[in-house]
Parts: C-alpha cells; structure tokens; sequence
C-alpha cells in the first residue's frame, strides 16, 4: 500500500517523509497563499480559489484570510459556510462541514495524531482520523476541534475550547476538554436585547 492508501484506510502512515504527499500539501498551500494574497474586497476571486481548494463546496462560501489547510480535496463545506480569520484545517483525513456553519477566528481542525511511540514518532507516523460538523453549528473563537470528532446540528461551541469526544445536537459544550454546558432552549430566542419595536421570531 502507498502512504495514502494507508492514510485513507486508517492506518499509520508516513505523513512527513512520503513525496506523494508532500508534493500534495505543497500544491494546497500555494493556492492558500494564492488565496490569501487576494485583496479582501475581491469575493469573486477568492472564491474561484476557495473552489479550487475544497473538495466540495456548498454556495454562499465566505473565508476570511488568513486561511490554511493541508489537502483541501479532504474538506467538504455545506451551504452559508463562513470560517472567520486564521482558521486552520488539517485535513489527512476527511473534514466534513454542513450547512450554516459560523466559525470565528483562530479555530484549528486537525485530523492528524501523531503515533505516540517515539521511535514511530520521529519516523514521521500519524494517524488521520475525521472530522464531522453538522448543521447550524457555531464554533466559537479560539476553538480547537481534533480527529475522531462529530458535532451534532444546532451546537454551539463555546470559545476556547477543545474538543476531544463527541458532542451532541441541540446543545452548548465548552472548556478544556469541551463537555456539554446545558440544552439550547426557546428561552435562548430572548436571551440577547432586541432594538424597540422588533418582532420575536418564534419557533
């Protein structure tokens, strides 16, 4: 098996040493920096990179620079996707977002862990294991998401966390490691104060 056979299915592999995928991740950040060169005001280019970079892309698609992610053919994004300034996403493995997904800056997603060995360490050994977000989810600032990670829709991740275990739909999860707060209820429709003379939306 190659290097990335073995990545895709699961396996140790060798992600720093293997010219396949150097040759890979290289191509990926050039067109990041390709990417993040763009004036900002310039949506149209940037997003004909971002097409270029995503293995799929939904519409409505908006990156803030920075950005950087490793392969790009391994992340899927959904529709009304917006990741906000310096997100990371390390995706040997699959990184999949759903639809209306809000990330705020300096978010990482890494689906890279690193054989705890030291002696397959220092060979370059890791393990990719994949990243799921669902729908409606808001990942707060400064959030770290690793592998093997499934967040259910409707989630709010609280800033600063890091997520370790799955987290359910329908819920708030924060601290290190992120662990459910409490429910999203329809309480949460008043929690913020509305200008005089808004309608509260109902459920």
């Amino acid at each position: 098996m190659t290097e990335k056979e073995k990545r895709d299915a699961g396996y140790l592999y060798n992600a720093n040493y293997d010219k396949e995928l150097i040759d890979e991740i290289c191509s990926c950040n050039d067109l990041c920096h390709e990417f993040n060169s763009i004036k900002p005001s310039d949506r149209t280019a940037q997003h004909e990179i971002l097409k270029k970079i995503f293995g799929q892309m939904g519409k409505d698609v908006y990156v803030n620079t920075p950005f950087w992610c490793d392969y790009g053919y391994n992340t899927t994004v959904g529709d009304y996707f917006f990741a906000n300034h310096n997100c990371h996403i390390l995706d040997g493995g699959k990184v999949t977002f759903g639809h209306h997904v809000f990330i705020a800056p300096n978010c990482t997603f890494t689906t890279a862990e690193h054989a705890l060995d030291v002696e397959q360490r220092n060979e370059g050994m890791e393990v990719a294991l994949p990243i799921t977000v669902g729908n409606n989810v808001w990942i707060g600032a400064g959030v770290t998401v690793l592998g093997g990670v499934t967040i259910g829709d409707n989630t709010v991740i609280g800033a600063g966390s890091v997520v370790t275990k799955d987290i359910p739909s329908d819920v708030i999860a924060v601290g290190v490691p992120c662990r459910v707060l409490r429910p999203i209820t329809e309480a949460d429709i008043n929690r913020y104060p509305k200008a005089p003379g808004e309608k509260v939306l109902d459920k």
